[in-house]
């Protein structure tokens, strides 16, 4: 029998129930036992949490806090993550069935980010502005946005929450967050950490619950001023729906379908290992997950008959386990989604390579790695996101064939290039349309560089600089520095 762990929210600094006591299961996704209940919120929940967000940020010690001063409160959160990290991965392995190695290595590089947010608090500057104005001063400040919503998914919570929760802070705002249904208590644990960094209270809040009642109420929430949504375009279109009954900000991370691109010039074993990682690691549960295989003609044979080997070659189990290396999927509608679009790839002329179904042997949501060769574009696989370790693979034979293969898609989060060719790596970065792109490697962060998409993944970014501004407002200031009355209006002059 299971001892399940009894979670509570984070709201003005206290850990509470639902108010009405309401709670939803959390399982394993490893064996499908249910393991601990978390609180299902109420929209008076919801509302305490963002009426206390509201009044620490602008009535509370945090307003008053020097740029400085919110800094080494991050800087302190990033240190408690750090020393946490090996709790907290375990935590989120049983909770998402990711693997521990994972889940502790990620836990303790993310706060790295809160290191770097903690350094750009007091970097925020305005300008002076060389008006056209005479006996006029303009300058402008950067200000706050006010209550932050940031919606949270399951699949990589300490790295979307510190992309979130550092810029905010550091530019002094306060923050909602709500976590993944499918997996809470990862997000709820590390929420321990705030207090302990000297964040006041009702700075950091953290809801739970499910979005028809806990994200429609927090997402519309009249003291909402920005929204930060890292989902699918299902709920974003929702999101998108609720942030006009306030006009509340915006800014969205949405699923990708990223291609990955091999010439026929490519080191082909860093290539294939960048390919296993971009795909199979975190069992293909990425939203960057380079899931469009597209192979020079010339090098496609020999690239699949080592990525095949390798792929059949992957030690699956336990996540908690050293000598795992791919888990289990997080849902059950994960699992019946992939196989879906797999039979649907079939009956549509779709090959498959290796792998192709769940691990029949094993308890748990595991499934195999798949590689799926499809003979056209037009397959509903090549740009359906599935979040699951399932690789479609196409060829081509020149440089604008793929350019045009890889820009065919409503997405636009990622990409990756292989060539040796610096002049083709350069006009290749500049053809494909997506957020980020990586050359000669892939799945690389780090809190320096900016994360997110363009087209239907989103728009926005998370991480570097460029999120500090994301976070403020520019006020402009005028000031009159002439000692003369001020002209009649009715005279023109």
């Amino acid at each position: 029998m299971v001892n399940l762990v009894r979670y509570d929210m984070l709201i003005d600094g206290a850990w509470v129930q639902a108010s009405d006591g309401a709670v939803f299961d959390s399982v394993d996704p490893a064996n499908g036992d249910v393991w601990a209940q978390v609180p299902e919120a109420t929209a008076d929940d919801v509302d305490r949490a963002v009426r206390a967000a509201h009044a620490a940020m602008y009535d509370g010690p945090w307003a008053k806090m020097t740029p400085s001063a919110r800094g080494k409160c991050l800087a302190r959160l990033g240190d408690l993550l750090a020393a946490a990290s090996k709790d907290l991965g375990r935590v989120e392995t049983r909770d998402t069935g990711k693997m521990l190695k994972e889940t502790k290595w990620q836990a303790n590089y993310i706060a790295e980010y809160f290191h770097f947010f903690a350094g750009a608090a007091d970097k925020l500057v305005g300008e002076t502005l060389p008006i056209d104005k005479p006996d006029m001063f303009a300058y402008t400040l950067r200000e706050p946005v006010g209550v932050v919503a940031a919606v949270i998914p399951w699949n990589s919570q300490m790295f979307l929450s510190a992309t979130k929760i550092g810029p905010a802070l550091a530019a002094g705002n306060a923050i909602v967050l709500k976590a993944s249904e499918q997996a809470s208590a990862p997000l709820l644990e590390f929420g321990k950490l705030v207090a302990d960094a000297g964040i006041p209270d009702g700075v950091v809040n953290i809801v739970t619950g499910h979005g028809e009642v806990c994200g429609r109420a927090l997402t519309s929430h009249p003291l909402v001023a920005k929204i930060a949504f890292t989902g699918g375009p299902v709920a974003a279109r929702r999101i998108m729906m609720n942030a006009a009954e306030n006009f509340a900000e915006v800014s969205l991370e949405l699923g990708g379908k990223s291609p990955f691109i091999v010439f026929d010039d490519a080191h082909i074993e860093s290539a294939v290992n960048a390919s296993i990682a971009g795909i199979f690691g975190a069992t293909g549960q990425s939203c960057v997950a380079g899931s469009r295989l597209y192979l020079h003609v010339d090098i496609a044979d020999e690239f699949l008959a080592q990525m095949i080997r390798a792929a059949q070659g992957i030690v699956i189990g336990d996540p908690n386990d050293d000598a795992t290396e791919m888990g289990p999927l997080c849902t059950t509608a994960q699992v019946d989604h992939i196989d879906t679009q797999v039979a649907r790839a079939m009956e549509q002329g779709a090959t498959v390579l290796t792998g192709g179904g769940r691990v029949s042997d094993m308890d748990g949501l595991y499934y195999q790695p798949t590689i799926i060769d499809c003979p056209r574009q037009d397959l509903d696989i090549v740009d359906t996101e599935l979040f699951g370790p399932v690789l479609s693979v196409q060829r081509f034979t020149t440089e604008d064939e793929v350019i045009a293969l890889a820009n065919d898609t409503k997405h636009g989060l990622a990409a990756g290039i292989f060539t040796r060719d610096s002049a083709r790596s350069l006009r290749m970065t500049r053809a494909i349309r997506a957020g980020i792109v990586w050359v000669n490697t892939y799945r690389v962060i780090s809190p320096i560089a900016a994360f997110g998409g363009v087209k239907g993944s989103g728009y926005g970014r998370e991480a570097g600089m460029q999120a500090m501004q994301n976070y403020t407002r520019a006020k402009t200031v005028w000031m009159n520095t002439s000692d003369d009355p001020i002209n009649s209006p009715f005279v023109m002059r």
